[in-house]
């Protein structure tokens, strides 16, 4: 899951990515209106957590331009200000949850999975692909129902597969997803968890081809 943390505040923004990285989640942090706009017409995004009170560009307009765009990743407003008419401005934009500082992390996740589950529900909250069934909100992967462990990253290579089932999927976009800003991940370690999700699936008799010069492909084994 790819999270778009919008926070001005140092170390509050710390916190905050530290405590969803921990939980599995992706993030990019932006610090200013400007850099989130930016991020938001490049990327594409499981949720937002948005500060209003931003540099730049305030949060408010950072809302407004994208749904404008019609970017439907669910947005949770992170916010000092306690009026009122401000949060219904801000749900009138298309935020779907408001969150008033000071708040506690558990809360913010909680709510989190929340709109990530909801937002799932109506685009489709599984993928199943033979014996597989993997749950995108409650990141659980089930063979014949069973649940079958995976690392976090695991998961999100796993998922991007599913989800493009048929089309070869490219170790640049595995990286992407994968990835924060601030962080790299050469193509070694993308092929080490090729390697591990190949000798799970594999005695499923699903199979993970390398397209040489392209990247990977699912397949059922015939």
């Amino acid at each position: 899951m790819k999270i778009l943390l919008v926070e001005d505040d140092t170390t509050l923004g710390h916190a905050i990515s530290t405590s969803l990285n921990r939980a599995g989640y992706t993030v990019n942090w932006a610090h200013d209106g400007y850099e989130a706009d930016i991020a938001l017409h490049e990327h594409v995004y499981d949720a937002v957590i948005l500060d209003l009170g931003l540099p730049k560009i305030d949060g408010f307009e950072v809302l407004k331009r994208m749904r404008g765009r019609k970017v439907v990743a669910p947005v949770i407003i992170l916010t000092a200000r306690e009026d009122l008419d401000e949060r219904v401005k801000g749900l009138d934009l298309g935020a779907d949850d408001y969150l008033t500082k000071p708040f506690k992390l558990p809360e913010l996740e909680a709510r989190l999975r929340a709109q990530i589950r909801r937002n799932h529900s109506t685009l489709g909250a599984s993928i199943e692909y033979g014996p597989l069934v993997l749950n995108i909100s409650d990141k659980l992967l089930t063979v014949n129902g069973a649940q079958m462990l995976l690392s976090p990253r695991e998961f999100s290579v796993l998922e991007m597969l599913l989800s493009r089932v048929g089309r070869v999927v490219s170790k640049d976009a595995i990286v992407e997803a994968l990835c924060k800003w601030d962080e790299g991940l050469g193509n070694n370690a993308i092929e080490v968890y090729i390697h591990r999700i190949r000798k799970k699936l594999e005695p499923l008799g699903i199979k993970v081809l390398t397209i040489r010069g392209l990247g990977y492909l699912l397949q059922k084994a015939q």
